[in-house]
């Protein structure tokens, strides 16, 4: 007994450590957001804590070591701000510090301290920067003119108002830092001093100005005069000679500032006279060959320098070789070969044909065969100034699909337009048969024959007739059958955005379908008008309809204004005029279908309940195990030896107690015989025997 009373005892400290949690009185505070802040001049803005752990206790902000503000929470006097505070701090009931058109000067180290009696004093550490817009920044070079080997060369920047919290200079994009190259550069305050500048020193110089509301970049140009040096002159392109036709640009410069002045002569001639140094020969002639002068002068320093340089021009044949193959009679070929033009005139040959060369032009006839089939001839010109060749290929009509577009016209028929094209060489002439034999009048081919357009009122019609498109040249034919489609689509899918709003529609349609429009069908509840309401559509939520139609040419299509939380289907329905075509199988946008929000909360609080309740179902089980195993462990006491003379006659039950056939209960007399082991098993779990009747003789 006293076993199980301890036992209960643990139970009833499980069960209890269960019920009621421990509570912890530490005061604490913790921030609602960033503790590092920045603002803009005259912005309100709040730095917002929270506090646990003790209600009402004091609170005093410091800004630095200064208080500025104190005050007890839940107190009926007003906060305690410091006087030249007053203006723009306010306390929050919570203990947050708000700032009303906060002043430029207030940006700094604030910290809240809260203090209870018993508890003791907890603080937090915030940041705040106050920043101005940067405004009218300029950026200026001293002196104007810097000369190579003067004394400094100073790159500043100027500003209406505004606070930089970090600035970096660049030079041609290269990020500068003090005492960079032997200590030249040095940083100062709003400007970049360069000592002792050189002609590498010109450049584009950068400053990149910023706080965390706004930034600027300025570039500026700056030049340390200089020079000239040597000229240098450049040819472009470079070669040793130049065909008559060609154009070159020469150019010649030299290191120097300022620029110095560049002039070009031919013979006796002044081609050009400019700062550039840029001579431009456009469509040269055999006459332009000859020398030609750069001289370089500096107005500042008076150096004068100059270079020649030679050009050699000569006549080469417009363009390039031109190769060509066509036929006249539809069963032989003739391949061209022709180069036009030059001095001397270039040598043209077909070297696979074995044949003699040609000047300017060669031309080749032979009978087709399916040798010539896609084999490529190659065409040599030989030209002093240039090698040059081109190619040429016969090629049968190669496979191909016939394309089909649909409109409406103005009478309201619908025009099919089939387009068969296949790449051949020469090109094929294209015939057209409808179920084999020739068009009728409703038909019409393009000029070239490539295009059929046929134009009927019903769909039924069209797609009845079966068009075949034959494509022949002297190396043989290709032909096409095909039967115009009902109004249908091959592919459709459906890409709802994050937001849950707009879905794109997306589709395809079979190469030889018959389509003038697309009906875009939903169901479910009304789109959401412009103005948030629902908006009217007409029939039931599970009937769809239509509520955009697109043209024949579209592909995809946007539904918009959808109600996120709402489920909706959608297919497209292909149309030829009034014909419809079988719409595709319904696509679904919406919430996943699942258990309703109740059903989940209560399996949600079940759970617990549910651990709870089988933690004291166990320890019930364990006590019922221990009670029961320590009352079959109870002392026995000696038996006298006139036992072992006792007879026990039971009294037999009978075994048709059960009425309706019932099974009879099991032999327990035999149970009583069995052994110790045997008996330490768990009862049966049935019906308990019937009672005995025994009889003792002594």
């Amino acid at each position: 007994m006293k076993r199980y009373e301890g036992l209960s005892g643990h139970v009833l400290m499980i069960i209890c450590g269960f019920t009621f949690p421990g509570v912890d009185g530490q005061l604490l505070v913790s921030a609602l957001g960033a503790t590092r802040v920045n603002t803009l001049a005259d912005a309100n803005l709040t730095l917002a804590v929270s506090f646990s752990g003790a209600p009402d206790p004091a609170v005093t902000w410091f800004k630095g070591r200064l208080p500025v503000v104190t005050w007890t929470l839940g107190s009926d006097t007003p906060p305690d701000v410091a006087e030249e505070y007053r203006q723009a701090l306010r306390l929050e009931p919570n203990g947050s510090l708000r700032f009303v058109r906060v002043p430029l000067g207030y940006g700094g180290d604030y910290t809240v301290e809260m203090t209870k009696s018993g508890l003791g004093a907890v603080s937090l550490n915030f940041t705040l920067g106050v920043f101005e817009l940067l405004e009218n920044v300029t950026m200026t070079a001293l002196p104007d003119l810097i000369k190579e080997g003067s004394e400094q060369l100073s790159v500043q920047y100027l500003m209406l108002r505004g606070v930089v919290e970090r600035q970096l200079w660049f030079f041609n994009g290269r990020p500068v830092a003090e005492g960079e190259d032997g200590s030249r550069y040095s940083l100062r305050p709003g400007s970049l001093a360069v000592l002792q500048p050189r002609r590498n020193d010109t450049g584009r110089y950068t400053v990149s100005l910023s706080n965390p509301f706004s930034s600027v970049t300025l570039h500026l140009n700056v030049t340390v005069l200089y020079g000239p040096d040597e000229p240098r002159i450049q040819i472009k392109p470079v070669q040793d000679f130049y065909v008559s036709g060609d154009g070159l640009t020469l150019s010649c410069q030299a290191d120097g500032s300022p620029q110095p002045l560049v002039e070009w002569t031919f013979g006796d001639q002044t081609l050009s006279d400019d700062l550039m140094g840029v001579l431009n020969l456009t469509a040269v002639q055999t006459n332009q060959s000859g020398l030609y002068v750069c001289r370089l002068r500096n107005q500042m320093t008076g150096v004068q320098r100059q270079q020649t340089v030679a050009i050699n021009v000569y006549e080469r044949p417009a363009g390039r070789p031109q190769c060509s193959v066509v036929s006249e009679d539809n069963r032989s070929l003739r391949y061209s070969c022709r180069w036009s033009g030059g001095t001397p005139p270039a040598t043209l040959s077909f070297p696979s044909f074995h044949v003699g060369s040609s000047l300017e032009n060669v031309t080749l006839t032979v009978n087709a065969s399916s040798e010539l089939d896609g084999r490529m001839f190659t065409c040599r010109a030989h030209h002093p100034v240039e090698n040059s060749e081109c190619n040429v290929t016969a090629e049968s009509p190669q496979n191909f699909l016939p394309s089909v577009k649909t409109e409406v016209d103005s009478e309201g028929k619908i025009v099919v337009s089939i387009r068969c094209l296949s790449r051949a060489t020469p090109p094929a002439a294209v015939r057209w048969f409808r179920g084999g034999e020739p068009l009728g009048d409703d038909a019409l081919t393009s000029d070239d024959g490539a295009s059929l357009r046929i134009r009927h009122r019903n769909v039924s019609v069209l797609v009845l007739q079966n068009y075949t498109c034959a494509c022949r040249n002297p190396l043989g034919s290709r032909s096409k059958h095909l039967r115009l489609q009902e109004p249908a689509i091959s592919n459709f899918s459906l890409f709802p955005h994050k937001d849950g709003t707009i879905v794109t529609l997306t589709w395809e349609v079979p190469p030889t379908s018959i389509v003038t429009g697309f009906d875009i069908q939903m169901s479910g509840p009304a789109l959401v008008s412009a103005d948030g309401s629902a908006g009217q559509s007409k029939g039931n939520g599970d009937t769809f309809r239509t509520i955009l139609p697109k043209p024949g040419s579209a592909r995809s299509a946007d539904v918009l204004r959808l109600d996120p939380k709402a489920t909706y289907r959608f297919r497209v329905l292909p149309r030829a005029l009034m014909t419809e075509g079988r719409p595709t199988e319904a696509r679904r946008i919406g919430p996943a279908e699942g258990l309703s929000g109740p059903a989940i909360a209560g399996i949600a609080a079940g759970i617990p309940c549910s651990i709870l309740f089988l933690l004291l179902m166990c320890g019930l089980v364990y006590l019922a195990f221990y009670w029961s195993r320590a009352k079959r462990h109870q002392t026995s006491y000696p038996v006298s030896r006139a036992a072992d003379k006792v007879t026990t006659t039971p009294m037999q039950t009978p075994h048709n107690l059960l009425p309706g056939g019932g099974k009879s209960p099991p032999d327990y007399n035999r149970l009583l015989h069995q052994t110790p082991s045997s008996l330490s098993v768990a009862a049966p779990p049935f019906i308990p025997p019937p009672p005995v009747r025994v009889a003792t003789t002594v």
